[in-house]
């Protein structure tokens, strides 16, 4: 069995597609892990709010496999393939672990450097896996957040009418 973990984000329609794609998750793997919500500024361009939280759960797929059920679920909730990187999405889901797996096979890269990079992305896995250490630089996810630079940080951690 192995350990995966999951970044969600949306900002068209995200008080349905974040439910939705929490759902589908549920369908394809054992007792998911749910970090809190948190509401973030768009970045790298002009847009809505986002809503990001981090999914950890277990599988015995393949790690070729999950992306491809990540894929699927993404389009089943709208999303185009044909979208940039900086942009409105009504749903992304990046498999950004998996055990301690480093891979680096064209769109396929874990573990993601988002994990670093973004709060949106650091802060929900940290609430989850504190004691969790990156399979590359070995520092735990919690020290990892302690020293992310949180200046002009804009997110706040929020609770979704949906989550009650």
């Amino acid at each position: 069995m192995r350990k995966g973990y999951i970044s969600i984000g949306s900002n068209i329609d995200k008080n349905k597609n974040i439910p939705a794609s929490l759902e589908a998750l549920k369908l394809h793997f054992d007792q998911l892990t749910i970090s809190s919500i948190y509401e973030s500024e768009s970045v790298g361009f002009i847009g809505d709010t986002f809503y990001n939280l981090v999914v950890g759960f277990n599988s015995e797929f393949s790690v070729k496999e999950v992306a491809r059920i990540l894929r699927q679920i993404e389009l089943d909730n709208g999303r185009t393939r044909n979208s940039q990187k900086f942009s409105s999405r009504t749903l992304d889901l990046d498999l950004i672990l998996y055990d301690n797996l480093i891979l680096n096979d064209g769109r396929l890269q874990i573990p993601r450097d988002e994990i670093e990079r973004y709060a949106f992305v650091l802060e929900p896995l940290a609430e989850i896996a504190p004691d969790l250490k990156h399979p590359i630089s070995d520092i735990s996810y919690s020290d990892l957040w302690k020293k992310f630079d949180k200046t002009n940080l804009t997110q706040q951690r929020i609770l979704p009418t949906w989550t009650h």
